[in-house]
């Protein structure tokens, strides 16, 4: 059983910056690959990043490349996802999730990948 706890959503405006954390329970959570997804309103859920569970291999779309940065820290039980030049069209609930079947390099995109989500943080981005 893993826990998962998203923190670090709120409002900012066009171009700035916010520091989503998703804390995990569990000492299994470095064995874990984990991802970000969001939805917005009337919208299916997105993957936003993966990332292995050595922390080695980050994997995004091309929606957020070069403006997000997936990372974690293993000995705390910490994901993290730093999102610079955030636009509009980036307002959305955002969950962390995990893959709680042990691996070393994959990362996963799909939904179904992923048995474990957070119950999500708002994050909103005015023009």
């Amino acid at each position: 059983q893993v826990q998962l706890v998203e923190s670090g959503g709120g409002l900012v405006q066009a171009g700035g910056s916010l520091r989503l954390s998703c804390a995990a329970s569990g000492r299994a959570f470095s064995s874990y690959a984990m991802g970000w997804f969001r939805q917005a309103p009337g919208k299916e859920r997105e993957f936003v990043a993966a990332l292995s569970a050595n922390g080695l291999n980050p994997y995004y779309p091309d929606y957020v490349k070069g403006r997000f940065t997936i990372s974690r820290d293993n000995a705390k039980n910490m994901g993290y996802l730093q999102m610079n030049n955030l636009k509009p069209e980036d307002t959305a609930v955002y969950y962390c999730a995990v893959h709680s079947r042990p691996t070393y390099w994959t990362t996963f995109t799909r939904l179904l990948d992923y048995d474990y989500w957070g119950q999500g943080t708002q994050v909103t981005v005015s023009s």
